[in-house]
C-alpha cells in the first residue's frame, strides 16, 4: 500500500540549532542516489542522517512536465531492496517515481530530514562541518549525492532575449496550456526537446532548434526493445564501467554527447508540424537568433540545453576549473571521508539512473564501514555485512557531465 505524503519521514525541528549536531555520516541529498546509499548504511548498522532541501521525498521528480516517463522499463528502475512496483516493461510516470521513493524512504525507515537545503560544506581541522541557514551538523564522512541534474545548462545569451519573451527550462514548463498565445522555441534536440515540441506543437507553432541527434533502431516499449533491453543493460551496467578498458574509452565521448532520441522520432515530429530549424546563437533586438542569421518571432522559449550538477557549496579544494569533482569511483582520494555519488558516468554507463545508482551506493557504503573495522553493530536491515570491495588502482578522469539527456 502507498504510505502517505511524508510517512516515514523525519523532518527538521522548527527552532533553528546553536549547537551542532553530530552524524557519523551525513548524506546531502535525498533522491534516488541519496536514499540507495542510505539503504547500504542502514544494512551494516551505521548510523548516519540524510539532509534534503525538498519538503517531500520525490520532489526533484514532481517538478518536472507533467507527461514526462521514464526512458527506462520499471524492470530497471528499482533502489536496492525494493523493485518498482509496476509491470516489468511499463515505463512510470514522473509522479509514480515520485511516490516510489517515498514508499521507500517508509519501507526502510531511512533517516531523511526534509527542509534541510545545505549552503556549505567545509573542513575545520577535527571534521567535517555543514551549514544549513543557521542550523549546523558535524560528520566523520559527509556523501554528496546533489545528482546530476541539479542545474539547467541555459546560455549567457538568454539574458538579452526580451522580458516579454517567457523562458523556460524541463523543471518549470509543465503543459501546453500554461503557456501564453503565440510561437515557441524549444532549444535542444535531445529527448526532452524532442518530447516537449512534440507535445506543443498541437496548439502552437513549434520550432525545434539544434542537430539531429538520431534515434535509437528499435520502438521504445516495442517486441524488439523488450528483447534487446535486457543484454544492453547488462552491458551498460556491467561491462561500460570505468573498471573495464571499453568503458574508459567510451566514457569521455559518453559524458558529451546528447543521447540519441527514444520515444519521439524524426518523422514523427516532422509529421506533427514541428519545423526544424539550426542551433540558437545568440539574440538580436531581444529575439532569437538562428546560426543560419534568422530571427525568430516567438512568444515562448523552452531551454532544453541539458542540466548540470552544482557544487558551488562544498568549501573544499576538491573540484576542478569547471567545478566538477575530481574522484575515483565516487572517492574523493585528497579529502578522506568525502564521496560524490548519482553523477553520470561515475563509474558504470548507468550511474545516475534509478536501477543503476545502487552498485555505486554500495560501494561507497562498503567503503565506509571499512573505515569502522573494530566497530560493527548488528545489521539493521538484510543479511550480515558483506566483505568489503577493493577499489581499482586504475585512476579516472574527473566526472565531465554536460548537456546529456538520460532520464
Amino acid at each position: 500500500m502507498t504510505p502517505r505524503a511524508g510517512e516515514g519521514v523525519h523532518t527538521g525541528r522548527s527552532d533553528l540549532a546553536t549547537t551542532p549536531e553530530h552524524s557519523e555520516t551525513v548524506v546531502i541529498g535525498g533522491g534516488q542516489a541519496g536514499l540507495a546509499v542510505g539503504y547500504h548504511l542502514a544494512r551494516r548498522g551505521r548510523p548516519f542522517v540524510i539532509l534534503d532541501a525538498d519538503r517531500r521525498v520525490g520532489d526533484s521528480w514532481r517538478r518536472r512536465w507533467d507527461s514526462l516517463r521514464l526512458f527506462t522499463p520499471a524492470r530497471y528502475d528499482g533502489l536496492p531492496g525494493m523493485p518498482f512496483p509496476a509491470p516489468a516493461f511499463s515505463y512510470p510516470s514522473k509522479d509514480e517515481v515520485a511516490e516510489y521513493l517515498e514508499a521507500y524512504v517508509t519501507a526502510f525507515d531511512l533517516p531523511v530530514r526534509n527542509g534541510v537545503r545545505v549552503d556549505r560544506l567545509s573542513w575545520d581541522g577535527d571534521g567535517y562541518v555543514l551549514a544549513a541557514g543557521e542550523r549546523r551538523f558535524r560528520a566523520d564522512q559527509v556523501v554528496v549525492a546533489t545528482g546530476a541534474y541539479r542545474c539547467p545548462r541555459i546560455p549567457a545569451f538568454a539574458a538579452d532575449l526580451d522580458p516579454g519573451i517567457l523562458q523556460l527550462d524541463p523543471n518549470r514548463y509543465r503543459n501546453p496550456a500554461r503557456l501564453p498565445d503565440g510561437g515557441v522555441l524549444v532549444v535542444g534536440a535531445g529527448n526532452s526537446g524532442a518530447e516537449i515540441a512534440f507535445e506543443v506543437c498541437g496548439t502552437r507553432p513549434t520550432w525545434l532548434s539544434g542537430p539531429d541527434t538520431g534515434h535509437i533502431p528499435v520502438r521504445t516499449g516495442g517486441r524488439w526493445d523488450r528483447v534487446l533491453t535486457p543484454p544492453f543493460w547488462w552491458f551498460a551496467s556491467r561491462v561500460l564501467t570505468v573498471q573495464n578498458p571499453i568503458g574508459r574509452k567510451v566514457r569521455p565521448k559518453a559524458l558529451t554527447t546528447t543521447a540519441p532520441l527514444e520515444r519521439v522520432r524524426p518523422k514523427e515530429l516532422a509529421n506533427a508540424g514541428v519545423e526544424r530549424v539550426p542551433r540558437t546563437v545568440g539574440t538580436r533586438d531581444g529575439s532569437p537568433l538562428l546560426e543560419d542569421g534568422r530571427v525568430m518571432d516567438v512568444a515562448t522559449v523552452i531551454w532544453c540545453t541539458g542540466f548540470r550538477p552544482d557544487f558551488s557549496f562544498i568549501d573544499l579544494p576538491v573540484t576542478d576549473r569547471e567545478g566538477l569533482p575530481v574522484h575515483h569511483r565516487g572517492v574523493a582520494e585528497s579529502r578522506p571521508g568525502l564521496y560524490f555519488l548519482g553523477l553520470w558516468f561515475l563509474s558504470a554507463f548507468t550511474s545516475s539512473l534509478l536501477g543503476g545508482v545502487g552498485r555505486d551506493a554500495e560501494h561507497i557504503a562498503e567503503l565506509i564501514d571499512a573505515r569502522y573495522v573494530d566497530d560493527r553493530p548488528a545489521a539493521a536491515i538484510g543479511a550480515p555485512r558483506p566483505p568489503a570491495v577493493t577499489r581499482s588502482a586504475m585512476p579516472v578522469k574527473p566526472n565531465r557531465m554536460t548537456a546529456h539527456d538520460d532520464i
